[in-house]
């Protein structure tokens, strides 16, 4: 049986990715900061839930050390959006800094943390849920600074550690969930949960060690950088 980490999957994408995966046969240990949310009523044999703010070293690490077997995939889903600040003089850093955080740098630690067990599996998956707001080339509209920033960051981070890993048969995978009806995407979205992380699922899936480091959308679409 395949095992799983997804963290933040105590609601929208993660909960469903959480679902979702226990129904393709995984092994699924959950991540939640405060409250289990939707978690709670999974009720499901093979779901292990943890508290872990992903922030908190001592936390992710006392939560990898309690998984015994080896690790298959690591989905890292946690994450926060910014300020939407309208203006360049209303962006508040302290805010900025709490954002790159958390999506940025927090999912490259839980990378770091899960090593060892994607090694004893004898290699594995990593996605990384960005967003096409990373993208550069895309970047039009401009504003949402922080949250924009800190997936690009999350996008260097991971195409800069494919090599590495690859020599590990670790493949990454960047993946844009579409914007999606959740409590960040808001009631307006036109792509439910249910549809995206199937769609996210396929392309875990036909992921390889060659595909390491590709950024797509959850159709499969290729993205801009």
């Amino acid at each position: 049986m395949p095992v799983a980490l997804v963290t933040g999957a105590n609601r929208g994408l993660g909960l469903e990715m959480a679902r979702q995966l226990l129904g393709r046969g995984y092994t699924v240990h959950a991540t939640y900061r405060d409250h289990q949310g939707g978690l709670a009523e999974l009720n499901h044999p093979d779901l292990c839930l943890h508290a872990m703010d992903v922030r908190d070293t001592r936390a992710v690490a006392s939560v990898v050390a309690s998984i015994e077997t080896g690790l298959d995939l690591l989905v890292n889903n946690a994450g926060v959006s910014d300020g939407r600040w309208s203006r360049i003089e209303d962006i508040d850093f302290d805010t900025v800094t709490e954002v790159l955080n958390i999506n940025a740098v927090s999912p490259v630690k839980v990378t770091q943390h899960c090593l060892p067990l994607l090694d004893r599996a004898g290699g594995g998956k990593v996605v990384m849920l960005t967003s096409l707001m990373a993208s550069l080339e895309d970047c039009q509209s401009g504003k949402s600074y922080a949250y924009r920033a800190s997936k690009t960051a999350l996008n260097m981070f991971t195409v800069a550690m494919k090599n590495e890993l690859a020599e590990r048969n670790i493949s990454l995978l960047l993946i844009h969930p579409g914007w999606v009806e959740t409590d960040m995407g808001g009631p307006n979205a036109p792509v439910k949960p249910e549809e995206s992380v199937e769609g996210i699922l396929d392309r875990i899936e036909e992921q390889t060690v060659a595909l390491s480091g590709r950024f797509v959308e959850y159709t499969g679409r290729p993205l801009p950088w």
